[in-house]
């Protein structure tokens, strides 16, 4: 079976999702394929950053994001040996409507934007639908070809193909883009526990102790904690009773429910890969978010630039796309406004790499460097610059003119009673 749309966009994550929602408010016919039966998977980037608010807020869609239940972070920083805290990042220095980093499960924030995007007439999401090839004609890619959950096949013929399927994308891969790998000293192992009244506060705080390094992520109702790992260890080989010493030595305050772990299937692992590609693009295909870029967990940041590169595509595209096809020199638009953002961020994460987490695991500090420890002690503004970077990035997306909306007013009646805000 053949079909036509006018752009298709592979992946329903945050990147694909706001792709659609944009481009299908600007009169474009947009497909979007998603793989799975539902958004409900786990231990996905589940922070939304201040850009991000501002942008639901410019979508109309503020008000209904702020009654979904999360938790609100206004700082990040690091323990120090005197029982201090050294303050990295200061989102409330932020001169913005949303100076705090929003922690809400991303099917919340998917659902959110598939809701409003099924509002509109052009925009068509495929459920259980996975992307097999691309088909190409004339050197260019003219379309994709697919296959269904029951095992139907079938070929979607477009204008453009949107690659936002993650840092393992397929449609990147048959398009024959090599991302250049950087290095990364660590992988995450993502668990939850019990989370007992407002415990972990408003500042995300890493527990760094005897090559050991965590990060409890106060979420509504429990912590999500990433267990940073030496690239390539595979705890699982140890058992569950390694795992919940490792955990008990870095956070002690959590060994009064370790026990919540009762096997390894509790435990997700998550290989943390730092790339970037070259060129974002051949003539017919695009790649952005992690397919373009996969981002290290450090700042939770990769939801935020993904989303920002969708914003940053539909503005761009949105009017090419209305004329028909979209040339590579449109095409070649998008990494240009894009690269010099995700360069820095990146470059940041590097940074922390060398000086915190590769030096933790390998037994020679259980901190940043006392340098860096003094001179963000000596001059406290300077967390305004992490902040930005995180929080807001070099070059935030504001949504485009014909994507505004106004608010969305929520049925008081189905309001939730308030946000857990933690700052």
């Amino acid at each position: 079976m053949t079909e036509r749309t006018g752009c298709v966009v592979v992946g329903g994550g945050p990147a694909g999702m706001v792709t659609g929602l944009l481009l299908a408010r600007a009169g474009v016919e947009v497909t979007v394929l998603e793989k799975h039966p539902d958004f409900l998977r786990d231990f996905r980037g589940d922070t939304v950053h201040p850009s991000t608010l501002t942008l639901l807020d410019e979508l109309g869609l503020g008000e209904k994001f702020d009654a979904v239940p999360h938790s609100e972070l206004t700082a990040a920083g690091f323990p120090t040996d005197d029982g201090g805290m050294m303050k990295l990042a200061d989102m409330t220095r932020l001169k913005v409507a949303h100076p705090y980093i929003a922690m809400v499960p991303q099917w919340d924030f998917l659902d959110l934007l598939a809701d409003s995007a099924g509002k509109e007439k052009t925009f068509t999401l495929r459920m259980e639908t996975e992307l097999t090839g691309l088909i190409r004609e004339g050197g260019r890619v003219a379309g994709i070809r697919y296959k269904t959950a029951e095992g139907t096949a079938g070929e979607l013929r477009t204008d453009l193909v949107i690659a936002a399927d993650g840092r393992w994308s397929l449609a990147r891969r048959e398009a024959g883009l090599e991302p250049k790998e950087y290095d990364c000293p660590f992988d995450v192992w993502w668990f939850r526990l019990s989370r007992h009244g407002d415990e972990g506060g408003g500042t995300l705080t890493p527990r760094l102790r005897n090559r050991r390094f965590a990060v409890p992520l106060p979420r509504t109702g429990y912590f999500q904690i990433a267990y940073l790992a030496p690239k390539g260890a595979d705890l699982r080989k140890d058992g569950i009773e390694a795992f919940r010493a490792n955990v008990t030595e870095v956070c002690p305050e959590f060994a009064d429910r370790v026990h919540e772990l009762e096997t390894m299937d509790d435990v997700k692992f998550l290989d943390v890969r730092l790339n970037l590609l070259s060129e974002w693009h051949i003539d017919g295909l695009l790649c952005i978010g992690d397919a373009a870029h996969a981002m290290s967990p450090v700042g939770g940041v990769g939801i935020n630039l993904a989303v920002q590169d969708a914003v940053a595509a539909a503005t761009l595209l949105a009017e090419p796309l209305r004329r028909g096809r979209p040339t590579p020199a449109d095409l070649a638009t998008i990494r240009s406004r894009r690269l010099l953002p995700t360069m820095l961020v990146q470059g940041l994460q590097r940074v922390l790499h060398r000086a915190v987490m590769r030096p933790v695991m390998e037994g020679k500090r259980n901190g940043p460097p006392p340098a860096m420890i003094k001179l963000f002690a000596r001059f406290p503004q300077l967390s305004y610059i992490p902040a930005r970077l995180l929080g807001l990035g070099f070059r935030p997306e504001h949504a485009p003119a014909f994507a505004r909306r106004a608010m969305e007013r929520v049925d008081s009646s189905h309001q939730r009673p308030g946000t857990a805000a933690l700052g």
